[in-house]
């Protein structure tokens, strides 16, 4: 595969957080946006796939080639990029290997290696865990779907919320202004 374009700046921060559905992903990703403040782009893969593309996760689907246009495009504007996503390995790492070749900062890839039994408990206590069955994420479910970098970082399920914030953004290079809380409310303009 051709080297892609460079993108983003020395100071720009891609953090890639990937698991399994109901693992915590998008709580994390959302606090550490939040934490940041701006100047720190959220992208989230099932909006860009599910809402944007109203498209089913399968091989030779147009969300990984939209998913890395929004990515580059944030860091081409001096933004911090946290994407969020199952984002599995066999449709999604040619993409994500490229943008971590072609990024001019730093890339800090993390895999949330959680249990099918506790993606189902997290899961119940979520307020979409009706859209869902404990059938359906089981059925989407790809155990250790691991990248295979040397640089991933594996968090495992025992790690808790605020540590796992934190040892993101530590790892990452993303310096938080304060650790939100996870009801707080969205940001208001301007």
């Amino acid at each position: 595969m051709p080297d892609l374009p460079p993108t983003g700046t020395p100071e720009t921060r891609l953090i890639v957080i990937r698991g399994n559905s109901g693992s915590g992903k998008s709580t994390i990703a959302r606090r550490l946006q939040r934490g940041h403040g701006r100047g720190c782009a959220l992208i989230e893969q099932d909006y860009l796939r599910r809402i944007v593309l109203r498209e089913r996760d399968r091989p030779g689907g147009m969300a990984p080639a939209l998913i890395e246009q929004t990515v580059r495009f944030a860091l081409d504007h001096r933004c911090h990029a946290v994407l969020e996503g199952i984002l599995f390995r066999d449709r999604y790492d040619r993409m994500l290997t490229a943008l971590r070749r072609a990024h001019q900062g730093r890339t800090s890839i993390f895999y949330l290696d959680v249990s099918l039994a506790e993606t189902l408990r997290r899961h119940s206590t979520r307020p979409q865990a009706t859209e869902f069955t404990p059938a359906d994420m089981a059925g989407w479910y790809a155990p250790r779907d691991m990248l295979g970098h040397d640089d991933e970082h594996i968090v495992p399920e025992s790690s808790t919320l605020e540590a796992t914030i934190t040892f993101i953004a530590t790892t990452a290079g993303l310096p938080l202004a304060a650790l939100p809380q996870a009801r707080e409310a969205p940001p208001t303009e301007p």
